[in-house]
């Protein structure tokens, strides 16, 4: 066996700081993660099942290492500790499973959310990583080194363009899609040594490590999730992630995710408070254009100025259209862009289209109520429906 994860920092970082808020705020948590395949693999993942379960039995034997931890030690928002917790933490195999369901892979992470929460990105890695090792490699790295190679002569032309108010910049954010753990660093380094003035960091904790770039992110949707199951009134349950954010980073990693329950729902939350507190909004689903002008407006009525904030754009991305989006919005707010299948897995395969989300906190379903429709997810319609009655969105 070829171990895919070598290094516990191998994930995005936003599931350390999801991390260290739940272990600092809600310890006691139990939790359930299911993958998801969205879309027709090229042949059954349930194929690699044996592999998988020899992965994870490897993951499952990683410790972090003393300059791990001295590196996470040294990011300003990180505890000391959260750090003395990860020096004994390892993962549980007790607690995840993989089967084959006909030619479907099933994964479950169940147990304490400060030991399942973090198998996701490893798992997604894992699994694409297997699935990718049965086509041709070299083919593929050819083509991928041709598309970037394509993608840095876009941004050097887009140098040419006349400047906007503010700078045109973005991220990889690719680990759990990628074609490969190599490919991924190779493509990063690259795009560091060739494009800095645009490439200004990575999700990837152990790639921002090595290459000296910036980690990037903050939440993702399971931390505001995690709140539908808290005992707070489900009414309640943005302002209080939002609040226990504010409580745990006090003004640090001030990037909040809105399609949880879709953006409307989200900004009549988001009120004066949070708007000052948070540095700017993510895009993760609908239409990218309406988001950003919802935003705009919401600051406007607010009375901020836009040009303090900024829009990170993150769904489904590929330059070019990070590009449009940019000459939008550029000389109205702040903006960044974080690409992620496009970077990662462009190599001229289909990539495939999985995750492993949160399905359910202490017994209790939670779900997101996407503004792309595809991308809702829920095990239990009922409370899907509730869901939707609560906040008055339409089915």
């Amino acid at each position: 066996m070829q171990p895919i994860i070598q290094s516990l920092l191998d994930t995005d970082l936003y599931k350390f700081t999801m991390w260290q808020a739940m272990l600092h705020s809600h310890p006691q948590t139990q939790a359930e993660y299911s993958f998801v395949c969205r879309n027709q693999p090229a042949y059954p993942l349930a194929e690699l099942l044996a592999d998988v379960n020899a992965q994870l039995d490897h993951l499952c034997t990683l410790r972090f290492a003393p300059g791990e931890l001295a590196y996470l030690r040294g990011l300003r928002y990180i505890k000391s500790d959260f750090v003395d917790f990860l020096r004994i933490f390892s993962f549980q195999r007790e607690f995840i499973t993989a089967a084959a369901d006909g030619d479907a892979l099933r994964i479950r992470a169940v147990g304490p959310q400060v030991h399942t929460m973090a198998f996701e990105i490893f798992v997604l890695a894992i699994v694409n990583e297997l699935y990718f090792r049965r086509f041709d490699a070299e083919a593929a790295l050819a083509e991928g080194r041709r598309r970037l190679h394509a993608k840095i002569e876009l941004l050097r032309g887009f140098a040419e363009e006349p400047a906007a108010r503010h700078p045109f910049e973005f991220f990889d954010f690719g680990v759990r899609r990628r074609f490969s753990r190599d490919w991924q660093r190779e493509m990063v380094g690259t795009l560091k040594r060739e494009v800095p003035m645009y490439f200004k960091g990575t999700s990837n904790v152990l790639l921002a490590k090595e290459l000296e770039l910036v980690p990037i992110g903050t939440m993702a949707h399971e931390y505001l999730q995690t709140y539908q199951a808290l005992g707070v009134r489900l009414r309640d349950f943005q302002n209080a992630a939002l609040e226990g954010w504010v409580q745990e980073y006090r003004g640090d990693l001030g990037v909040a995710l809105t399609d949880v329950v879709g953006m409307d729902a989200f900004l009549a939350d988001f009120d004066l408070y949070f708007a000052k507190l948070f540095d700017g909004l993510r895009h993760d689903s609908g239409d990218p254009v309406a988001w950003g002008e919802k935003a705009l407006a919401h600051y406007a009525r607010l009375r901020i100025d836009a040009h303090t904030k900024r829009l990170v754009f993150s769904d489904g991305l590929d330059l070019p259209t990070a590009i449009r989006l940019y000459r939008t919005f550029a000389d109205r707010t702040q903006t960044g862009f974080g690409i992620g299948t496009h970077l990662s897995n462009d190599v001229g395969l289909t990539p495939l289209n999985i995750v492993m989300k949160l399905t359910a906190c202490n017994g209790q379903p939670v779900a997101k109520l996407s503004d792309s429709p595809g991308k809702t997810l829920c095990e239990d319609q009922t409370f899907l429906a509730y869901l939707r009655q609560v906040f008055q969105i339409e089915g």
